[in-house]
């Protein structure tokens, strides 16, 4: 599913030079769940960010089923992404102005499913989540662990083979915490693979491996 090799990211200001990333290798087999842990400021959401085609290396290789993608352009490489990878943010990142059913609904419309699909396919996820009775609401009127449970639907609605979860569960109480990892694990027995950034060994012990980072490297 995922090889990377060699990637370095050095973020370049006029007065400073950063090394985010410093020559890392990597392999991600198809439905695996790997947790990356590592302390804040070690590169792991620079990491992510690369797996996800949000960001291109300076430097090395990187393959996505089979494909080289570490040099795609920004259109490319939202083309790659689209109905292939799906992101679980610690913020949530859903949008103010729409409500969760429009949310949920937001990546078949950027792939073009017809109307009809659409519907049916958010109203089972919705279902799935448990969200369907906040349709019609909007994030503001959510707790924390109903806007997870959102921005899992937006990510998973469109049936990528990859979902990437930065910090998951960091806003979230232990109790709504444990669900939303619950439904990435059951996510992941269905057979998407999962990358998740963590600080939390709880949350880390759901996956299959562990990968521990310090200083833009893999230790």
């Amino acid at each position: 599913m995922i090889k990377i090799q060699d990637i370095t990211k050095v973020f370049r200001t006029e007065e400073v030079e950063t090394t985010a990333l410093a020559g890392v290798s990597l392999e991600v087999k198809d439905g695996e769940f790997l947790a990356i842990m590592g302390p804040s400021g070690c590169g792991k959401s620079t990491l992510l960010n690369i797996l996800g085609l949000l960001d291109n290396p300076t430097d090395g290789q990187y393959w996505l089923d089979g494909d080289e993608v570490a040099k795609l352009r920004e259109s490319q490489r939202t083309r790659v992404r689209k109905g292939k990878i799906g992101f679980v943010f610690q913020s949530f990142n859903l949008i103010e102005e729409l409500n969760v059913e429009q949310n949920v609904e937001l990546p078949l419309r950027y792939l073009g499913v017809p109307a009809r699909e659409r519907r049916q396919r958010v109203e089972e996820i919705m279902q799935r989540m448990a969200i369907s009775h906040r349709a019609k609401h909007f994030p503001n009127q959510l707790s924390g662990g109903q806007q997870q449970r959102v921005a899992i639907a937006r990510a998973v609605v469109s049936g990528p083979k990859l979902i990437l979860a930065d910090e998951p569960t960091g806003n979230l109480d232990s109790k709504n915490g444990l669900e939303v990892m619950q439904l990435l694990t059951q996510l992941n027995q269905e057979g998407t693979t999962v990358v998740m950034v963590t600080h939390s060994q709880r949350d880390a012990n759901y996956a299959h491996r562990i990968v521990d980072m310090l200083d833009g490297r893999f230790v």
